[in-house]
């Protein structure tokens, strides 16, 4: 088994589409990568076997008989940080705009390539090793990359796995943060991107870098998936979001985390 798969080896992917020839097929293409799938055909016995299977990753279609897609992954979301990887017939940005907001961390347009699906569930189980990884005492001592001279202010606090930069502190084994003491209500992935925002202070990240890096992409996909999140997390750590001073848009490059807030 070559290396790269062998983290995801054994992994259970819950596929959810009212099509059979679309279950075989992405099971079929999952096996393959030495990945176990679980079925479902509707929205209500989705969510049941999501409950009872407890998968790694949830690969889910948004037309479905009965309850649709959107309420299946706000259901599961709910009750689960599992990812979600939702698939539409339709390449509307209002579906994406829908399905980013219910919680889904990640969104695909029928047809697409085998190849393309397998990716992105292999790169959403790196994504949640990642994160639990995280929570362990010996990944929390790990030093953030910055550069030369940059400020300190996002150092890792290596005995409690905290994180600061101003007054943005993230507890990662816990995955709570809080701005100015108070603490934040954030989706996984809005954690996430905060986390690693506030371990490259000062340092202007591309969108392609926060696509490698947060989503675990190492091809190119569409940027606004950051732009929405970005949008998101904005809203709720700054002032005033139509004026960011924590999140600054760098024109042309992408976006910088600044540690030190001046009033």
């Amino acid at each position: 088994m070559h290396q790269a798969r062998s983290v995801e080896q054994g992994k259970l992917i819950l596929i959810v589409d009212d099509e059979p020839i679309v279950r075989e097929t992405v099971a079929i293409n999952l096996r393959r990568e030495g990945l176990k799938v679980v079925f479902a055909s509707d929205g209500l016995e989705a969510i049941e076997t999501a409950r009872s299977a407890n998968p790694d990753v949830v690969v889910l279609d948004i037309m479905l008989p009965g309850m649709d897609g959107f309420e299946v992954c706000r259901t599961i979301r709910e009750e689960s940080t599992v990812p979600i990887i939702l698939l539409s017939a339709r390449g509307e940005e209002i579906d994406r705009v829908v399905g980013l907001e219910l919680g889904a961390d990640d969104f695909l347009v029928k047809p697409f390539a085998m190849r393309e699906l397998v990716a992105r569930v292999r790169a959403m189980l790196r994504r949640a090793k990642m994160v639990t990884a995280a929570g362990e005492p010996a990944s929390a001592t790990v030093e953030p990359a910055r550069r030369p001279g940059a400020p300190v202010a996002g150092r890792a606090q290596l005995d409690s796995g905290r994180i600061e930069s101003g007054d943005v502190a993230i507890d990662v084994p816990r995955r709570r943060a809080s701005v100015a003491g108070e603490m934040l209500d954030l989706k996984p992935k809005e954690f996430d991107l905060l986390a690693y925002f506030v371990r490259q202070p000062e340092i202007v990240l591309t969108r392609e870098a926060l696509l490698r890096e947060v989503w675990g992409y190492a091809y190119h996909v569409d940027t606004r998936t950051v732009d929405v999140h970005v949008r998101w997390l904005r809203q709720k750590i700054e002032d005033d979001p139509a004026q960011p001073r924590r999140i600054v848009t760098v024109r042309g490059h992408g976006y910088r985390f600044v540690s030190h807030v001046v009033d």
